[in-house]
């Protein structure tokens, strides 16, 4: 698999959460922090996505928001 973004952050599914139409993946990367996705639910059945299944989590954004207290 070869793909334009930069942000390629390999880690394992540690929770699904399916919707009506969205479902929401909790991704742990290793270290122990954990990313959070909304994709539809068809790609999440697609992907076949459970717990324990080894996952890239890929990040294209044009803009990144940055903040402080």
């Amino acid at each position: 698999m070869k793909l334009s973004a930069r942000n390629v952050l390999k880690g394992v599914v540690k929770q699904v959460t399916h919707g009506a139409v969205n479902s929401e993946v909790i991704i742990e990367l290793p270290g122990g922090a954990e990313m959070v996705s909304i994709i539809t639910k068809s790609s999440a059945e697609n992907l076949a996505l459970a717990p324990g299944k080894a996952v890239y989590a890929v990040i294209k954004a044009s803009n990144v928001m940055v903040a402080v207290d």
